[in-house]
């Protein structure tokens, strides 16, 4: 069965759901949007991640043409629709279409689609045994450029460190700020385990602040597991005891080897399995 996308209120073919050359989201990256996930028909999470299109929105001055009440339906409607449980859905609200020129007072309605497909981040074998990533030299946009609690349209900042992580023969790669202190990855929160302590950057390094990020923190704290945010540099990866990677397309896992050196024994840690096994319990759960 061909694809059925949510655009503007409709559903349509996936092979007829198409925007202008006009729109400034393509134009400029003027936009923004959500990765959500669904598990067994349900929408994980769908309040925080609408919250945060409505927030991201609103930051960069975006009026979403429609109440959160109805872009919830419209992401239930989308999963009816294309008869999925298990889905990665990407919700969008670009500027619209408007004129050539950077100006966004041209641009008469925002655009807003949702596509419910599948998503694969990394093979199966990785969630078992952990990957090795790289530390980037592209660093995260200044803070004062753009807010990173953004999640804007415009990735190129992201798209250039991935560049890094694909010529260095791995999947991903760990972000600095203009200070030298660890960020995230290019698409994934980052967490490291040391002394039994559980440790992220804090949201002022300049993080996007993951929905699943929070879930984690939110699941270790349930387990009495000791949570800190702080500033956290290479070192510090370096000498961790276990380190993972969160993210809405890659949930949890194991990083293994940073620039060419083993994190902790070198494989999945203790801590960072029983954060995955609690994850997947949760999200069958509901």
């Amino acid at each position: 069965m061909d694809l059925l996308i949510w655009i503007d209120g409709n559903l349509v073919p996936k092979q007829d759901a198409k925007i202008s050359v006009y729109d400034h989201g393509l134009l400029y990256g003027d936009g923004v949007f959500e990765g959500i996930r669904a598990y067994s028909g349900r929408v994980f999470e769908k309040k925080a991640h609408i919250q945060r299109l409505y927030d991201s929105a609103r930051a960069i001055r975006l009026t979403i043409p429609y109440a959160q009440e109805e872009l919830s339906q419209a992401l239930d409607e989308t999963l009816a629709a294309n008869k999925m449980r298990d889905a990665y859905i990407r919700l969008v609200v670009t500027r619209g279409t408007g004129y050539l020129g950077i100006s966004p007072v041209n641009c008469a309605r925002p655009t807003v689609f949702i596509i419910a497909d599948t998503i694969q981040m990394y093979p199966e074998e990785m969630y078992r045994h952990g990957m090795a990533i790289i530390t980037a030299s592209t660093i995260r946009n200044h803070p004062n450029s753009l807010s990173p609690k953004i999640k804007s349209l415009n990735y190129l900042n992201n798209i250039l460190a991935k560049w890094e992580a694909v010529d260095a023969g791995v999947p991903e790669a760990v972000m600095l700020n203009h200070l030298g202190y660890v960020c995230e990855c290019t698409g994934d929160n980052i967490f490291i385990v040391k002394g039994g302590d559980l440790i992220t950057p804090a949201e002022e390094a300049g993080i996007l602040v993951g929905v699943t990020r929070q879930v984690v923190i939110n699941l270790a704290q349930a387990a009495d597991i000791p949570v800190r945010q702080i500033n956290l540099t290479r070192y510090d990866l370096y000498t961790a005891d276990e380190c993972f990677l969160t993210g809405t397309g890659a949930e949890i896992i194991a990083v293994t080897s940073i620039d060419k050196r083993p994190i902790g024994p070198g494989k999945v840690g203790p801590l960072t399995r029983q954060l995955a096994e609690a994850f997947h319990r949760k999200v069958r759960e509901g």
